[in-house]
């Protein structure tokens, strides 16, 4: 009986231990810190690439100093980190609550130019450099979001110091997505699909009229019209042709049959 008490209070020490560890919440080394020191160490963290922590401070840095310049800056800091770390709809998130919740903010603008940037990636790491692949080649989703964003900020604040920025990168978007209707064209017109090949080329121009990828659409359109047939159309399209590129190469079909091959492709 006296080893049976034994176990029996042995076993509740063990279980009132066990409790006591389990109620027992991790201290908060930042406690002490004020919103400036908490700021400071999250941009240290922030530049030295330790992105999750200066995340974490950032989240911090907001509660603590709520309705302040400070939680301001710590929301676009916090957006901008989630950016580096390649996290696009963290960052994103975080920069519709900031305008939602700062509609008025003199960083509006970077924070517009910011959402741009975030869908505009075009760093494609060592793969992307081998295939020589660009923005035309990719999901063309994330660049029409990147270039409404750059639009509503060149539109909402030309003097931005970012406008001029943003405008260099919504012509460069603008290229890329017309060449990417021209390289659905030629891939229908290379399996003679010409009807589909027609369709993509005319969207190209009359979605993108002044992008360089202009050029080959109209040979597209030259040849595919040629192949269908429709003499009087390829006429029309050969004289416009012939009219805006009397160098063009594309006034053969074998340079819409050959393509531009990256130069790593044996196939």
């Amino acid at each position: 009986m006296a080893l049976f008490r034994l176990s029996a209070v042995c076993a509740s020490i063990a279980l009132g231990a066990l409790l006591a560890g389990c109620g027992t919440t991790p201290k908060d080394a930042t406690a002490d810190w004020s919103p400036n020191r908490l700021y400071q160490e999250a941009m240290d963290e922030k530049n030295a690439g330790n992105l999750a922590q200066a995340i974490t401070y950032f989240d911090k840095l907001e509660n603590r100093a709520a309705g302040t310049p400070l939680a301001q800056q710590a929301q676009l800091e916090k957006a901008h980190a989630h950016y580096r770390a390649g996290e696009t709809a963290q960052a994103e998130a975080a920069l519709e609550r900031f305008m939602r919740l700062h509609p008025a903010s003199p960083a509006l603008d970077y924070a517009l130019y910011l959402k741009g940037l975030v869908n505009f990636n075009d760093n494609l790491g060592i793969l992307g450099w081998l295939s020589r692949q660009d923005l035309s080649e990719r999901d063309q989703k994330a660049a029409k979001l990147s270039f409404e964003a750059f639009k509503e900020l060149v539109n909402r604040f030309p003097n931005s110091r970012y406008a001029s920025d943003a405008q260099q990168r919504m012509t460069y978007i603008v290229n890329s997505l017309a060449q990417s209707e021209v390289n659905v064209a030629r891939y229908y017109f290379q399996r003679k699909a010409y009807v589909a090949a027609v369709a993509r080329a005319q969207q190209a121009i009359t979605l993108y009229p002044t992008a360089p990828a202009q050029e080959e659409a109209l040979g597209i359109l030259v040849h595919a019209y040629d192949a269908l047939g429709m003499t009087d159309l390829r006429d029309d399209s050969r004289r416009v042709l012939m009219s805006n590129y009397p160098q063009t190469r594309y006034a053969r079909a074998e340079a819409l049959l050959a393509g531009d091959k990256p130069w790593w492709r044996v196939w």
